[in-house]
C-alpha cells in the first residue's frame, strides 16, 4: 500500500470503529439537546470524525522505522511561503496551479477549512474561536513534528514550517466565515426542552434497537478481551492453550444480565434510554413488564444467540419486520408485554387522567 493512501485508508476505518463506539452516547446526546436523530446529524458528525482522523494521520503518518529515519530542519521565518513562491513561475493562474510553493500554501489553508466549518455547524461557534481552535490545533500538529513525536523518535522526521501555524489559522477562519451561510439553516434548530413531544416513529425504534445491538455487542467484546487477557497475564496460559471458549461464554452471559438487570429496575433497555423512550400499560407489576419486554427485544435475541446459534438472525429480521407490522410501533417487545412506546417526556397516562379527573370534577 502506497504512502499517500495508507493515512486515508486508517483514518477511514478508525473513523468505522470510533462511529460504532460513539453511536450510543452520540444518540442520547442529540435526542436531548434536539429531541429527535436525523439523517443530516449523522452524516455532519460523521464527517467530521473522519475529519479529524485523516487530520491526523495525513500530518503524522506514515511513521518511519527507527534505522530509517531522516532528521530534518525548521523553518521559523514568518511569510518565508511569499519569497518561495516567487521564486517559482507566478505570472498566472496556471503557472501558480504549476507553482510548488504556493500549492503547498493553498492546500495548507484548505486543510483546515473544514475545521472552521464543523465547529459552527456542530458546536455554533464563531470566527474567533475557528481561528483559535485552527491555530492550537496546528500549533500540536507542528510540535508534535518537530519534537520527533515528543521524544519517541531521536529527532524530527517532518519539517515544521511557522507559515504552516498562519495557512491553517487562515484555513480555519475561512471554514467559519463560509459556515454562516449556514446560518438560517442552524436557526431552525431546536433543543429537546422546546421540541414538542412526538410519536414513536418506525425509525426511532429502529435507532434504539440499533444502540442495543451495538451496546451489548461491545460490552461483550470488552468482556471477552477481558477474560483472554487475564488467561495470558495473571494465569500465564501460553497463548497456544488460552480456552477461547470460556471467554466466548462470559462475553455472551456477562451482558446478557448487565443489560437485563437494568431492564428490570427501569423497565427501559439502553437503546430506550438513549432515545428517550419509555413503555407504558402492559404486564403488571413493572418488573415483569420489563422482563417481558427485554425478553422480547434485545435480551430474546442474546440468549438466542446463546441457546440457538442462528436463530438469532431470524429473531432479529421478526423484530424489524414488527416494528413496521405492530400497533403503536411496539414491535415485538410490545406484543410479548402489552405495553406501548411513548415520548419520555411526555407526561405518564396515569398522572394525566388523574389531573384531568380533578379537571373535570373542579
Amino acid at each position: 500500500m502506497s504512502g499517500q493512501l495508507l493515512p486515508a485508508v486508517v483514518a477511514v476505518l478508525l473513523g468505522v470503529v470510533l462511529g460504532l463506539a460513539l453511536f450510543v452516547p452520540f444518540v442520547a446526546v442529540q435526542y436531548r439537546r434536539q429531541g429527535r436523530l436525523t439523517l443530516g446529524q449523522l452524516v455532519l458528525w460523521g464527517s467530521f470524525l473522519v475529519y479529524g482522523l485523516a487530520l491526523w494521520t495525513y500530518t503524522l503518518l506514515p511513521l518511519p522505522a527507527p534505522g530509517e529515519i531522516s532528521c530534518v530542519g525548521a523553518q521559523l521565518r514568518p511569510l518565508q511561503f511569499v519569497a518561495d513562491i516567487r521564486s517559482f513561475p507566478h505570472a498566472s493562474l496556471t503557472e501558480l496551479r504549476h507553482n510548488p510553493a504556493f500549492m503547498q500554501v493553498a492546500l495548507n489553508v484548505l486543510l483546515f477549512v473544514p475545521l472552521g466549518f464543523f465547529l459552527r455547524l456542530g458546536w455554533r461557534r464563531g470566527l474567533v474561536a475557528s481561528a483559535v481552535a485552527g491555530f492550537a490545533i496546528s500549533l500540536l500538529i507542528e510540535t508534535t513534528q518537530l519534537t520527533g513525536v515528543w521524544g519517541i523518535y531521536p529527532c524530527a522526521f517532518r519539517f515544521f514550517d511557522v507559515d504552516d501555524l498562519l495557512a491553517n489559522t487562515t484555513g480555519a477562519l475561512l471554514g467559519g466565515v463560509l459556515s454562516l451561510a449556514a446560518k438560517p439553516w442552524l436557526s431552525r434548530r431546536t433543543h429537546a426542552v422546546t421540541a414538542p413531544v412526538r410519536p414513536v416513529s418506525a425509525g426511532r425504534r429502529l435507532v434504539a434497537m440499533l444502540c442495543d445491538a451495538l451496546a451489548m455487542t461491545m460490552l461483550g467484546m470488552i468482556v471477552g478481551v477481558a477474560i483472554n487477557a487475564y488467561q495470558l497475564y495473571v494465569g500465564a496460559v501460553p497463548a497456544a492453550q488460552v480456552d477461547t471458549a470460556v471467554a466466548g461464554t462470559w462475553a455472551a452471559v456477562v451482558p446478557l444480565a448487565a443489560f437485563g438487570l437494568l431492564a428490570l429496575s427501569t423497565g427501559r433497555t439502553v437503546g430506550d434510554l438513549a432515545v428517550m423512550v419509555r413503555w407504558e400499560g402492559g404486564a403488571r407489576p413493572g418488573v415483569l413488564r420489563g422482563l417481558l419486554r427485554y425478553l422480547g427485544g434485545i435480551g430474546g435475541w442474546q440468549l438466542l444467540g446463546i441457546v440457538t446459534p442462528g436463530a438469532d438472525a431470524l429473531f432479529a429480521l421478526a423484530s424489524v419486520v414488527l416494528v413496521f407490522a405492530a400497533r403503536r410501533r411496539g414491535g415485538l417487545p410490545g406484543l410479548v408485554s402489552g405495553a406501548r412506546p411513548v415520548d419520555a417526556r411526555q407526561e405518564p397516562a396515569a398522572m394525566s387522567s388523574a389531573v384531568n379527573g380533578s379537571a373535570g370534577a373542579a
